[in-house]
């Protein structure tokens, strides 16, 4: 069976062949993630960093986590023990917070049988799931090349075009109170793309930690959509990185076909010519 989206830790504890990669991060401690693998984690499993290992090199204007070379990235992958054929599996212990961006990552380089931890560490420990502790165990290369991409993208221009035409909803998942403008702390300006929705990741989420049922995300989300189909939506965040949860979210909703917007605010807001609005959407 191939896992495409999200797996369960009990379903997890009884794969027989997978590639556990381990993406626990923490944007306001960058050391955090390493230190929490060091104290424990599943056994066997990789670690890689959201910043050293996952994103590209910033020029101001492109983002603080902008997409690295394909084919640098490519090779991290491979590095990392990933294979043509690999099953892998991404954890975090955010809810998915950052699982989800190297999730959709190993798609845009035409990765199928990817899927993120539902529930993250927090799962795999409430499951009984055994642990080790200390530096990742050292891996043969995988055989993993970049392929086909399995998912769309949008860069500023198109977002900045699409203010005037609004063929394409722009959904934030940034929290509702740096959507409206206040609270910013991560970003120099504060504020949300005009004509922008707001879907705060988090709201993916149940209360135990895990994604909602996928009939109730489906319900959700086509409230957010109202007219607009999946594949007219732009998705979007801080830096790219949590806009990824909300296409999880849509995937395991049935409702696949959504672009990313990798720059986010973070590019948005870098340039003043591009218009800025507060509030409520």
């Amino acid at each position: 069976m191939t896992f495409t989206t999200l797996v369960t830790a009990s379903q997890l504890i009884g794969l027989p062949t997978v590639r556990v990669l381990d993406v626990r991060h923490d944007l306001t401690n960058p050391e955090a993630g390493r230190s929490g693998f060091l104290a424990g984690h599943i056994p066997g499993a990789g670690f890689l960093h959201l910043d050293s290992d996952l994103s590209g090199a910033k020029t101001g204007r492109n983002g603080r986590h902008p997409l690295p070379d394909p084919e640098v990235l490519a090779q991290t992958f491979a590095a990392a023990g990933i294979s043509r054929d690999t099953q892998v599996v991404i954890c975090d212990a955010q809810g998915g917070m950052f699982a989800a961006r190297v999730w959709w990552m190993l798609r845009w380089l035409g990765h199928e049988a990817v899927a993120v931890l539902d529930g993250g560490w927090q799962a795999w420990l409430a499951a009984g799931g055994a642990t080790e502790t200390g530096e990742a165990r050292a891996v043969a290369p995988g055989n993993f090349t970049r392929g086909a991409s399995r998912v769309a993208t949008r860069n500023a221009d198109e977002v900045l075009a699409n203010l005037a035409t609004q063929q394409k909803l722009v959904v934030d998942a940034r929290a509702a109170d740096r959507f409206r403008g206040e609270n910013e702390t991560l970003d120099p300006v504060g504020g949300h793309i005009p004509g922008a929705r707001n879907r705060f990741f988090k709201d993916n989420l149940a209360a135990d930690g895990n994604f909602k049922s996928p009939a109730l995300l489906r319900a959700e989300w086509l409230a957010v959509l109202g007219d607009k189909a999946p594949q007219d939506v732009i998705a979007q965040c801080g830096s790219g990185v949590t806009a990824c949860h909300n296409l999880l979210a849509l995937e395991v909703a049935g409702l696949p076909g959504a672009a990313l917007y990798p720059g986010s605010w973070s590019e948005w807001c870098s340039d003043p010519s591009r218009p800025v609005a507060s509030g409520a959407d």
